[in-house]
């Protein structure tokens, strides 16, 4: 689709990716990009720099994907839809309820409106987590369903819903199974991304990195920017409905990221083990070809420079971390 002069309506955009999809938004030549967001963990703060751009706004009257009257009052004159609003992993394996209203009745509206609305094109925020762990490396778009939580099931069912949409309706779009995004304005809620915050927030202490388990537990990181870039890419894109993944493509161990970050701050501590505790996911890495291929999209940037970047983010925001610690529970620094 081509994006000049259109409407393009980011719901979840004061979210993590969600925020740096309406800042890669606003460097093409695109109308007006509308943020849709409950706030429940998006934040203003995330949306400060974008909204300097008098072509971005907040949806003014709500941004909850379960109100349908606002939801369709959102996408009245919109070309494209980005749908990143969802309950996290955690969520919704404490609230499985809840995250059945949000994660798939909420998407059922948010499919149901593009329709009532004529929308050209949707953006759908699927994930990784509906492969479960690696039965093959590395995963391709079809690899099979293993996956175990609510949330993967959550996505698994939007997914077909729009499949579904799209063969019945012609609403065309792809959904993009991200792997393991990380970056600024992460905050402590991601469960396989909060490690990198935590042993941060340990050395900013002078307390050794801890990891649980014996760090082999191994995972497909990929900066947020691109996550980002990742989405435009498909907004842009002719191809008419797909799954794709957005990752690297390359394993990285959490002994091998907590040895990456402890390089990159200088420290001379050592790693502290502690026996394992919950894990939904231990091995988990995709093949990021069919992405490249289809949507022309390819990750820039490598895991050491991305850490640098949360990094210096982090020292810059500290009160926004703090923020973000507190939100989640977690004792001062």
């Amino acid at each position: 689709m081509d994006i000049r002069g259109k409407k393009i309506l980011v719901i979840g955009g004061a979210g993590l990716i969600g925020s740096h999809v309406v800042e890669e938004l606003l460097k093409e030549d695109v109308e007006e990009v509308i943020v849709y967001d409950n706030f429940c963990r998006g934040t203003c703060e995330n949306l400060e720099e974008a909204l300097k751009d008098p072509r971005c706004r907040i949806f003014e009257i709500g941004g909850d994907i379960l109100q349908t009257d606002v939801l369709d009052a959102a996408m009245k004159g919109v070309d494209g839809v980005v749908h990143l609003a969802a309950l996290w992993l955690l969520q919704c394996y404490e609230f499985p309820r809840a995250a059945f209203d949000v994660n798939i009745r909420g998407t059922f509206n948010v499919l149901e409106a593009c329709v009532a609305n004529k929308v050209a094109r949707l953006v759908y925020s699927s994930s990784a987590s509906v492969y479960g762990d690696a039965v093959e490396e590395p995963m391709t778009e079809g690899h099979p369903y293993n996956n175990w939580t609510f949330y993967g099931a959550t996505k698994i069912a939007g997914e077909h819903m729009f499949k579904s949409y799209h063969t019945r309706y012609d609403l065309n779009g792809v959904g993009l199974r991200y792997m393991n995004v990380y970056g600024p304005r992460q905050d402590y809620k991601g469960t396989y991304i909060a490690v990198m915050m935590k042993i941060l927030d340990n050395l900013d202490k002078g307390f050794p990195p801890v990891v649980f388990g014996d760090g082999s537990q191994a995972y497909d990181f990929i900066y947020v920017g691109d996550a980002a870039r990742a989405n435009v890419c498909a907004l842009k894109s002719d191809v008419p409905f797909g799954f794709y993944n957005v990752g690297r493509g390359i394993k990285t161990s959490i002994k091998e990221l907590t040895d990456l970050i402890l390089k990159i701050t200088g420290s001379d501590l050592n790693i502290q083990y502690e026996p394992a505790g919950q894990t939904f996911v231990t091995n988990r890495v995709g093949d990021a070809t069919a992405a490249e291929n289809d949507l022309g999209f390819r990750w820039t940037v490598d895991l050491e420079d991305g850490l640098g970047r949360l990094i210096q983010w982090r020292k810059s925001h500290i009160k926004e971390v703090e923020k973000r610690r507190k939100k989640a529970g977690i004792e001062e620094a």
